[in-house]
């Protein structure tokens, strides 16, 4: 890249390792794209010097670069999306803040795209492919308006203004330019209409872009501006004041107003019969809440032709576009007990659940075809004693599923009609309940449980609050009813509206059978106590944001959940502005739970007392206190599961409450021990620390009162021993 106000300053861009075929600038000049002949769109900020902000993949086609085939990106007029080609000959709108595929045109063109074009003011886009079709295209509704045969089109273009003229070249070397080229009048009030600058195809709502400064957040979201100004009232300050008014008035001295030329006092003071018209006009806006999307747990977006349907500790599902029809894989991590498949799918399942007893799919309902094909759930087992166990159930006409989710007994389905509609594993209808919330975001399923989570209640910003509730199956019993769903606070330094508006990214069970939420923010949260109505609580087990390997800042990554098991997070690790994992199939990663209860300050200064390869006492001491509320928090969760399961809790589970309490007090002993390290000064923490302990015998307390007696807290050592005695004689205080 060469300045061209200064041509011995030149920028070498590195990143491609393939050749470019295509580069195109946003119209403001903020964005350079690079179509390179690997398959990817590399994206570099012009804000100053070049900088690389991230590759698109899974988007456009590999071509080489003397292909007549398109992969360049075409920026709408506003600068906020651009167009380009996709390998299945479908046309895609990408937004240039996310990268994520925002609309598709698609259906039309059956060889490879040439060329696109905006129409000057975005209204229509028009496409053209190797075997001469040129299609106009309505920008906003993505369907067809026109469409035409030609010869071998290689390149089209519009009129820079508002004029009738369309041109295209072939590749025999000739150009043609079509004057008049919309006939029908719909058509030429679209090429009128003025550039729509505000709204891009894709992007937020207007209200969204004009958030104001400084106003608080609710509930992690930063109010909007009111989709229009709010009217004046009848005889309002602002009527009596004048305000921002006209200047040139003269004072009425004697209060009998002032004549017109014939001698006659107009009526101008008067209102209208039915008031102002024009302050209180209605202007035909209606305002519209914003409200969460619905989402399948698991599944990301389409990349290219093909997307995941499902990821899970289990295995994988993704699909493929065949165009015609769509091809399914399910593949295992376990291969010893389950083998891969693969299976053709004519009804393009969207959504896919996978456990160790079956995998789950489910397709919208298609209106196009004859008959019409009604949403489906299909599920097939893994193992089966008879020759055909698969099942198919079709929803109601009018009906769609919004989500579904499946359990060790139980198939759910949340559908657009706002039910609930929950089966046996092979078809047999269990019950139906209608979502006192709506309309649904997502659900999960664990044995007889399962949690629904819908939009609820509209917060003063306008956005949608999420709501949850837990239901028993088996035994008709709610857990928990349109409680609220504990989002985080976006990052401080967010910029754009989607990084300031909190969102969820997934919701699951553990391993051990507690609902937990991933947001996007990052962080990791559990329900503590939702068995108990009105008892339940969100509780952060990590914060990646503070993960260690980001806290030198050199990295730049983000996170995929996958699971919570073994008390551990179990995800896939997001690179280069990456939102969604690729292929090939990423590795999982787990990380240990880190409960973000203080700051883990960047050591430069090493602790002198700390001896070469050993932990700081600080640093020990903030460790030591994690571990004791993570710990305890697990103990709780366990706790939980014994006490709702009575009489009939099991063995192994009580040996393990009653390992976790031993636990907790040796970590305990571990912190008195640090406090004791630091001085005299810490007494008061360190008698705190040994009150925390849950052991009634009296053998913690004496070890604890050996600790204090070790390090010379002869004052220290007493008063545990006295607390010891209290404590046996069931004299503690409270």
């Amino acid at each position: 890249m060469v300045n061209r106000h200064d041509i011995e300053q030149i920028y070498i861009l590195r990143n491609h390792s393939k050749p470019v075929k295509h580069l195109s600038y946003d119209p403001s000049g903020k964005w350079l794209t690079a179509s390179c002949t690997d398959g990817k769109i590399y994206m570099y900020s012009m804000d100053g010097e070049p900088k690389f902000v991230k590759a698109l993949d899974g988007i456009i086609q590999r071509f080489e670069t003397a292909d007549n085939a398109t992969s360049k990106c075409f920026w709408h007029p506003a600068g906020k999306v651009f167009a380009t080609a996709t390998a299945s000959r479908e046309i895609v709108i990408v937004s240039a803040e996310d990268g994520e595929v925002k609309q598709r045109f698609k259906g039309v063109h059956n060889s490879p795209i040439t060329s696109i074009a905006w129409s000057y003011n975005g209204r229509m886009l028009a496409s053209s492919s190797y075997d001469g079709m040129l299609v106009l295209w309505d920008a906003k509704t993505q369907q067809v308006l026109q469409q035409n045969t030609y010869e071998r089109i290689i390149h089209i273009t519009w009129h820079n203004k508002d004029e009738n003229l369309f041109c295209w070249s072939n590749d025999w070397g000739e150009v043609y330019i079509v004057s008049n080229f919309l006939k029908n009048p719909t058509h030429l009030e679209l090429l009128k209409a003025p550039v729509d600058s505000l709204v891009a195809p894709g992007d937020p709502a207007p209200q969204a872009q004009n958030r104001p400064a400084g106003k608080p957040e609710v509930n992690g979201v930063r109010p909007l501006v009111n989709s229009r100004p709010r009217a004046a009232s009848l005889d309002s300050l602002d009527d009596f004041l004048n305000a921002g008014g006209d200047d040139n008035w003269i004072d009425d001295d004697d209060g009998a107003g002032y004549k017109n030329e014939n001698g006659k006092r107009s009526n101008g003071h008067l209102g209208s019969v039915n008031g102002d018209s024009k302050r209180h006009r209605y202007d035909g806006t209606v305002w519209q809440p914003r409200i969460h999307d619905a989402f399948q747990p698991g599944s990301t977006s389409w990349k290219g032709n093909r997307r995941y349907l499902t990821l899970n500790l289990t295995g994988t599902v993704w699909t493929v576009d065949q165009q015609t029809h769509n091809t399914i894989t399910v593949e295992f991590y376990d291969r010893t007990m389950h083998r891969d498949f693969h299976i053709t799918d004519p009804f393009k399942y969207d959504k896919a659940c996978l456990s160790e007893h079956g995998t789950l799919f489910s397709c919208a309902s298609d209106d196009s075809v004859t008959p019409p094909q009604p949403s489906m759930l299909f599920y097939r087992p893994h193992e089966t004693w008879t020759n055909r166990a698969d099942f198919r159930v079709s929803l109601p006409p009018g009906e769609d599923i919004a989500c579904i989710a499946l359990s060790t007994k139980y198939i759910v389905a949340c559908t657009t009609a706002n039910y609930v509609r929950v089966y046996t594993l092979f078809g047999t209808p269990v019950t139906i309940w209608r979502l006192k919330s709506s309309p649904a975001v997502t659900c999960a399923a664990h044995g007889d449980y399962i949690i629904t989570i819908s939009n609820g209640a509209v917060n003063s910003d306008g956005s949608a609050q999420l709501v949850y509730s837990i239901e028993d199956v088996k035994h008709d019993i709610t857990h928990q009813s349109s409680d609220l769903v504990a989002l985080g606070t976006p990052h401080p330094d967010a910029d754009d509206f989607d990084a300031r508006s909190v969102t969820l990214k997934s919701v699951f069970w553990t391993d051990t059978g507690d609902p937990a939420i991933y947001d996007s923010t990052g962080t990791l949260l559990v329900l503590l106590h939702w068995r108990n109505m009105g008892q339940a609580k969100w509780i952060p087990l990590l914060d990646t944001r503070n993960l260690e390997r980001l806290r030198t800042g050199r990295k730049e990554e983000t996170y995929w959940p996958v699971a919570l098991a073994n008390d551990k997070f179990h995800c896939i690790i997001l690179k280069g502005g990456d939102t969604t994992p690729s292929w090939p199939r990423p590795l999982l990663t787990e990380f240990e739970l880190e409960i973000p209860i203080a700051h883990q300050p960047i050591t430069t200064n090493p602790d002198p007392s700390a001896v070469d390869g050993e932990e700081s006492t600080a640093s020990q001491t903030r460790r030591l206190e994690e571990s004791y509320v993570r710990t305890t928090l697990t103990m709780a969760l366990l706790d939980d599961l014994i006490q709702s399961h009575g009489d009939h809790a099991r063995y192994t589970d009580k040996t393990e409450l009653a390992r976790r309490e031993i636990e907790v007090d040796k970590i305990l002993l571990q912190l008195l021990a640090a406090e004791c390290r630091q001085g005299e000064e810490t007494g008061m923490k360190a008698l705190e620390v040994v009150g925390l302990m849950r052991d009634r015998s009296g053998k913690m307390i004496e070890a604890a009162s050996k600790i204090a007696g070790r390090f010379g807290r002869t004052v220290l050592e007493d008063k545990i021993r006295e607390l010891g005695e209290r404590r046996l004689m069931g004299v503690e205080e409270g």
